[in-house]
């Protein structure tokens, strides 16, 4: 596609000046060793420098032993429940449980089902976008990618709201319950556009149900016909409650705290986030592992040989398949070692999903891979702690599944931890008052300023 912009190419000169900057900008890693500075705030072991506190969730990875932390097997608790017993409550009831875990994240505590009813309700009611919103907004300027276009609406929001400066807490949760109800439908809307007006396909547009739970939705207006099964939009269900929240740190939840503490409204602080998790070292990790295993597919011939998919595994180690890196993708986290609960929850459900698409073989290789890697990456990587698959590892196999585009995989997930960043901003506005301004030390020497006749860089 043509570009709009008339100064969209790089140039000799912008390569030129480009240089510059990599050499004036390349600080020695020695210096933050001896300054004793935790890139990506974490320390030596790949611990979290801690910044905050917060009531809102809690990951457990390691456990305290005779005074020693060992690794231990993962646990997500949200408001203090774990998330196994919250998914495990709300399947039992045969309920979809992703409301009711917006509102234990927001407020604190469970919903009874007065106030479960009511709040559903409520987000119903909020499912409608402004008057030519979906017009103006969205199909006039559509674009490859999704994030790019979801941060812009959310932007526009701001000028639709007639009190967007408010920061009273009110005035943000009705602001955060919106857009909670709005953002499925803006990815939707948005990929939509990008259908039509970029990849030539044809356009339909259709409105939410008030009477649908959120991943209903999103298979109901995405889907041309409108049609679903039920363990579809219980596998989707399950898939928005995990990824709702994961503590303050991560690097979209952190954005929104350090943006939000600034003052500014929420419309910019979400979008933040949101421009945070579209890094494929973020949110699209999903991606990456869709990616890896269309060439495994490819590569192995025999999918129950173990001997075969090691080799290719190993491949991977070796930089020498996909894409180089040296990363088997959906194995190990910054935080759990031996196991993600996530991972370990959402499994089960995809597999029941697997059985029911008839890809039981292709949950077979994922579990085999799953398995092989594992022990490989520990053998290779002489990594100790344990190295297991997270979440990203099943999540987009699991999409695949449902038929989802593979441009939507990431506002999904940015959909569902729009709960999270919604409990976090308020949790910042009410407790910190207070800017986020960590320090960065200067290491460059001082030197003196040269007149402009004296200069000459070309003996440089």
């Amino acid at each position: 596609m043509a570009s709009h912009y008339p100064f969209s190419k790089v140039t000799p000169e912008l390569e030129a000046l480009a240089a510059l900057c990599t050499e004036s900008g390349n600080i020695s890693p020695e210096l933050y060793r001896e300054h004793n500075v935790y890139l990506g705030l974490r320390d030596l072991n790949g611990k979290g420098v801690l910044t905050g506190l917060t009531e809102i969730s809690e990951i457990v990875s390691k456990k305290l032993v005779d005074g020693k932390e060992i690794p231990c097997d993962g646990e997500l608790y949200y408001r203090g429940i774990n998330v196994r017993d919250i998914i495990k409550g709300f399947m039992r009831d045969d309920r979809f449980g992703f409301e009711e875990t917006t509102y234990l994240l927001l407020f604190g505590n469970l919903p009874d089902k007065q106030q479960l009813d009511d709040f559903i309700k409520m987000i119903g009611n909020f499912r409608r976008l402004p008057s030519s919103f979906v017009r103006d907004i969205v199909l006039k300027s559509p674009s490859e990618d999704i994030m790019n276009t979801l941060a812009r609406c959310v932007l526009f929001l701001y000028a639709y709201d007639d009190y967007p400066n408010d920061l009273s807490v009110p005035n943000v949760l009705r602001q955060s319950l919106e857009l909670i109800a709005l953002f499925p439908m803006l990815l939707v809307y948005s990929y939509n556009a990008k259908r039509y007006y970029i990849d030539g396909d044809g356009l339909i547009i259709h409105r939410p149900k008030k009477n649908l739970s959120t991943a209903e939705n999103i298979l109901y207006m995405l889907r041309d016909d409108r049609k679903y099964t039920q363990l579809e939009a219980r596998v989707l269900d399950v898939a928005l409650v995990l990824h709702a929240e994961h503590g303050g740190g991560n690097n979209s939840t952190f954005t929104t705290h350090v943006v939000t503490s600034s003052g500014t409204d929420t419309y910019s602080a979400i979008t933040a986030a949101l421009c945070s998790l579209k890094g494929p070292k973020h949110g699209g990790a999903n991606l990456k592992v869709m990616g890896m295993f269309e060439e495994l597919k490819r590569e192995v011939k025999d999918w129950n040989n173990d001997d075969e998919i090691t080799a290719y595994l190993q491949k991977l180690l070796d930089k020498e398949a996909f894409d180089r890196s040296g990363l088997i993708y959906g194995m190990g986290h910054a935080v759990y070692s031996i196991s993600d609960p996530r991972a370990q929850i959402f499994k089960q459900y995809v597999e029941k999903l697997a059985a029911e698409k008839q890809m039981e073989r292709e949950f077979a290789l994922y579990s085999s891979v799953e398995r092989l890697a594992a022990e490989l990456i520990a053998k290779k990587r002489r990594i100790y702690k344990g190295v297991s698959a997270n979440i990203d590892f099943y999540s987009g196999f699991c999409y695949s599944m449902l038929g989802l585009p593979l441009e939507l995989y990431t506002p999904l997930f940015a959909a569902a931890r729009m709960s999270g960043w919604s409990a976090h901003r308020i949790e910042e506005l009410i407790n910190a008052n207070k800017i986020i301004r960590p320090a960065y030390l200067n290491v460059h020497p001082r030197t003196d300023y040269i007149p402009l006749s004296e200069r000459d860089n070309s003996k440089k």
